[in-house]
């Protein structure tokens, strides 16, 4: 009865060491003898004891927190670098035969790129150009770990310390900068508005200087249309005098009377001499001719007149 217990104690060990399950997110290497026999996937697989052993490798995307080191930029200043990688297995066998410890050599060849990489730039470029760190850092240790089986997917920087008297500069120098900003668009604003102000001005200058001027230009189109009415008015009633005197067939000793008249009307003004032209010394003696004879004419009248008394 022993025995029978014995003998199913090792079957039981012996059916536990030889059946293996494997993940699906795994695969599974198994050797013979420490010799390579062939590759498992994923569900239950059978060894045999003590000749197979079963190595699982994890096929999932998997992370490596590079440790903060010290990095010299190309303008010899010192910066504190850290970074994470996140890879892949893509063949299992190449992961676990081509080299003994993945992570540790992909953490160090990390910290020897970071180190070619960041020292080809300034401090300036390192700190605005993590992208590009990223990219190039990602290209070399895929390129390196290729021939282990593995493919580094992302690289990123998590955080570059520059020392604390350099963030201290770089402090007062973007301080510095938003200052130089804020005067240069303050100045900006008050050049703007002062244009625009001289362009109002120079616009209501305009604006007013039209109005005047059609201003002026209407009240000279008034005048020159009122002139043109009085003078049209004026011309019609000197035609209708004249077509009224010759239709009348004036004679000249009225002529002379209305000139006599014409000239009493002028000297009434307030000038303080007279120009005389020079025919109405002609008009003056057929006056004086015609007075002479009214005169003759009364005293043979009034002679007739003491004749028949």
């Amino acid at each position: 009865m022993y025995l029978l217990g014995i003998i199913t104690l090792f079957i039981l060990i012996l059916a536990a060491t030889s059946l293996k399950i494997i993940r699906p997110y795994e695969k599974g290497l198994i050797e013979r003898l420490g010799k390579f026999h062939r590759e498992a996937q994923p569900g239950l697989q059978f060894i045999i004891p003590f000749l197979d052993r079963m190595i699982k490798v994890d096929m999932r995307e998997r992370v490596i927190d590079v440790p903060p080191q010290e990095v010299i930029t190309k303008d010899n200043v010192i910066v504190t670098v850290d970074a994470v990688i996140y890879y892949e297995v893509t063949e299992a066998f190449r992961v676990i035969y081509n080299v003994s410890n993945f992570e540790i050599a992909a953490i160090k060849l990390a910290q020897t790129n970071l180190r070619n990489v960041i020292g080809e730039l300034e401090l300036d470029q390192t700190l605005t150009s993590r992208e590009m760190i990223n990219t190039r850092l990602r290209e070399v240790l895929d390129e390196a770990t290729d021939k282990w089986g593995v493919k580094v997917t992302r690289v990123e920087i998590k955080k570059i310390d520059p020392p604390t008297d350099i963030m201290d500069a770089m402090s007062k120098q973007m301080k510095a900068e938003r200052m130089k900003r804020a005067a240069v668009l303050e100045a900006e604003g008050y050049k703007q508005a002062a244009i625009l102000r001289a362009e109002g001005d120079k616009r209501s200058a305009i604006l007013k200087a039209e109005g005047q001027a059609e201003s002026v230009k209407r009240v000279a189109e008034a005048q020159k249309y009122k002139y043109e009415v009085e003078a049209e008015g004026q011309a019609h009633a000197i035609i209708n005098v004249f077509n009224a005197i010759h239709e009348g067939k004036p004679t000249t000793d009225l002529l002379r009377v209305k000139y006599l008249e014409a000239l009493k009307e002028m000297a009434n003004g307030k000038a303080s001499k007279l120009f005389i032209p020079y025919d109405v010394i002609g008009v003056l003696g057929s006056v004086a001719t015609l007075f002479e004879a009214n005169s003759a004419k009364k005293d043979m009248m009034n002679e007739e007149k003491g004749k028949e008394k």
